[in-house]
């Protein structure tokens, strides 16, 4: 094999390799749509009874589940949307958020226990607003944002020793690693992956899913 020859199959495999690496990108952050995939989940994986709620309807006929990644771009994309449906629908749905964050997202994880921390204080909605709000401000950095994450608790009044103890508390990590292990079983491979009463959607766009939360509520 000629020099030349070498150095054309090493091209072409670099770029199957940067296409891969792409594609796997792309699918990770994608933000799903609204189709349904046709499969109908457990609710008993997709709601524990521990699973933080934005909002609650009394009557339990609708339940909207995401799976987030709070450092996950397309979840930071799709969060004005699902902010503006939880408003629209307070107390009509139940809108759930479970833990998902991506080992390629360096504060990922450590961003769902600063969200678990300050629920342990009753601030899980304040919280996560916060982190979506400013996640421009501190994501994608290798180093730890743990103190970004403290003055989020500074802001919202919480108590800062507890808020750190429970940080840095290992049944804080098992509870968030708890979600994810419930989102693998129920086929979540990307973030941000909602369920609508147990239908896993491929795409979320907010007419369509307005749509068929309102065709739910009539059922």
């Amino acid at each position: 094999m000629t020099r030349n020859i070498r150095l054309t199959l090493a091209a072409v495999v670099a770029l199957i390799l940067v296409a891969v690496g792409v594609l796997a990108f792309n699918r990770r952050d994608a933000i799903p749509s609204v189709e349904t995939t046709g499969d109908t989940v457990e609710r008993a994986v997709l709601v524990r009874e521990d699973s933080h709620r934005l909002t609650s309807a009394p009557d339990g006929r609708v339940t909207l589940v995401e799976f987030l990644d709070f450092e996950c771009g397309a979840c930071g994309s799709v969060y004005p949307k699902v902010k503006e449906i939880v408003a629209a629908y307070e107390g009509k749905i139940t809108f759930v958020v479970r833990y998902f964050p991506i080992s390629s997202h360096p504060n990922a994880e450590l961003a769902a226990r600063a969200a678990e921390s300050a629920a342990n204080q009753d601030r899980f909605a304040d919280m996560y607003q916060l982190l979506f709000e400013n996640q421009d401000d501190w994501s994608r950095q290798e180093e730890p944002q743990t103190e970004v994450f403290l003055d989020y608790a500074r802001t919202l009044g919480l108590d800062i020793d507890r808020f750190q103890r429970d940080l840095d508390d290992p049944a804080t990590a098992a509870r968030v690693a708890k979600d994810r292990t419930d989102g693998e079983a129920v086929g979540v491979r990307g973030t941000p992956t909602f369920f609508l009463n147990g239908e896993s959607l491929s795409d979320l766009r907010k007419d369509d899913l307005i749509t068929m939360i309102d065709t739910a509520l009539a059922g």
